[in-house]
Formats: structure tokens, sequence, C-alpha cells
């Protein structure tokens, strides 16, 4: 079994309801292990839209990294998302951002996530749940990427 972290993202329509039907959905082909709180964030990269919801999760399968990849694509589209342009709205986004101490690139899957480190969204969740894990290519902590990262954009749900 593998250990994955996964990354969870919506602004379109029950964000809160999106995110807990994304994880409901995954137990198919894993088992949620731990969830973070809930952050609410600005757009990234496309600007001029809703903001997101934003949440990470640690989940524990027995699945390849294609084949994870596979899953959560084809998951994605049963709860509803529609391809868009590029950071565009979306009813729900799931990326892999770690599998075990995985690193791998290929054209169709990047694990760690390439950009994890610039990305507040993502640190603040992780750090929540596993804030001394190592990015096996940055060979930094989660905490110490975190500590450089602007988070004011980061709202912690209640």
């Amino acid at each position: 079994m593998s250990r994955v972290f996964l990354g969870l993202g919506t602004n379109l329509g029950d964000r809160r309801q999106n995110l807990s039907r994304a994880i409901a959905a995954l137990s198919a082909r894993a088992r949620l292990l731990r969830q973070s709180s809930i952050y609410e964030t600005k757009a990234w990269g496309f600007t001029d839209q809703a903001d997101f919801l934003n949440q990470v999760i640690e989940i524990e399968t027995d699945l390849t990294p294609l084949r994870l990849l596979n899953f959560i694509k084809k998951t994605e589209t049963a709860l509803g998302r529609v391809q868009n342009f590029r950071w565009g709205p979306r009813l729900i986004d799931i990326d892999i951002l770690f599998f075990d101490d995985l690193v791998r690139s290929t054209k169709k899957l990047q694990i760690p996530h390439p950009r994890i480190s610039e990305r507040a969204f993502v640190l603040v969740p992780m750090a929540e749940l596993e804030p001394e894990f190592i990015h096996p290519v940055l060979k930094e902590t989660i905490r110490e990427l975190l500590n450089k990262t602007d988070t004011d954009e980061v709202r912690l749900c209640k």
C-alpha cells in the first residue's frame, strides 16, 4: 500500500459538498487516513473568478501512480468536472501532491506536483497534516517551504 497526499480544490457550486463528494468517491479505491481543515483562497493563475475551497487529504491505496491518476480523472468527470482553460473555474480538482517519496516526471504525470512550493493553498493544509514531510526533490520540509511562502490569501473556513 502506498501513502499519498492529494490536493482538492473547488470554486463552483456547493464547494463544501464538492469536497465531501470527492472524498467519498475516492474511497472506492483508497482509504482515507487524514484530512486537513478546509481553507478558502483567492484563485491562482487566472484570478478573475470565484474564490476556491482547498483541502489536502492523506490516503492509502494499492494503485500505481498512473492508475491512481486515471482513477482521479474519471472521478472528477463523474462528479461533474468539465475541462476548460488552464487554471479556470472548476467544480472539483484533485491533484496528486506526493506519492510515498516517489519522484517521477513523464508527459502525463509529475510527482511530486511541480508547483507545490509556490502554492500556499497547498502548503498550509499540507503543513497541518505533515509539517515535517520532506519534499523528495527540494529536500526541504513542508514547514520550511511554507515559511518562504506568502499565506495572506489563505483563510481557514469555520
